[in-house]
């Protein structure tokens, strides 16, 4: 071998220890950037996957508590539908009462309302053709003990059962409906109180 082939072979040897080199350090540097790029990727998916979790735990949360919300609104509807319902059946067994209590209970009712002033009362066409003897009567006593006077009117009112009080053209609503819807609320607070505890 001639010192040409032996300078270029020298020469070729060294070229190739440098490209092993060179390479050898490429790919050192790349695995490191690779390995650089998968702990960052895999940091990156980590602050994902966490913000994944916290914004399904929000959405979780969020859900729950209307979900409750729709709960207690459906429960509270129920609930003021039952009571509705007592209050609506109550009305009707006032309504229905035998004549003997039914009046009683209008007796009552007129002893709260009476004033000592002249006046007079109306009663719906069924009450006037279930009234019992003697109950006329009872309402000018009452009516007096209040310290004034009430004529009962022959021409019936469109009612469902109670009475009506005039004094000076001023109307007193005694029916079962009015006294039924004044006391509504206190009415539907008991029955929720009996019914719900």
């Amino acid at each position: 071998m001639s010192g040409l082939d032996k300078m270029k072979a020298r020469i070729l040897d060294e070229a190739n220890q440098s490209a092993s080199a060179i390479i050898s350090q490429a790919q050192e540097q790349s695995e490191a950037q690779i390995e650089a790029a998968r702990q960052e990727a895999q940091a990156e998916a980590a602050k994902i996957l966490e913000k994944a979790q916290r914004d399904a735990a929000d959405y979780a949360g969020r859900v729950e508590s209307s979900l409750d919300m729709r709960r207690k609104q459906a429960v509270l509807a129920a609930k003021q539908e039952i009571i509705g319902e007592v209050i609506g059946r109550a009305y009707e067994a006032v309504l229905n009462l035998d004549d003997d209590k039914y009046f009683a209970m209008l007796e009552k009712l007129l002893e709260k309302y009476a004033l000592a002033a002249d006046g007079e009362i109306c009663f719906s066409q069924k009450d006037l053709g279930r009234m019992p003897e003697g109950f006329t009567g009872r309402i000018k006593t009452i009516a007096a003990a209040k310290g004034g006077t009430l004529t009962l009117l022959k021409e019936a009112r469109e009612m469902d059962g109670g009475f009506v009080l005039i004094y000076g053209g001023i109307e007193e609503n005694c029916t079962i409906k009015a006294v039924f819807d004044s006391g509504k609320e206190e009415l539907s607070d008991q029955v929720n109180r009996l019914l719900f505890g």
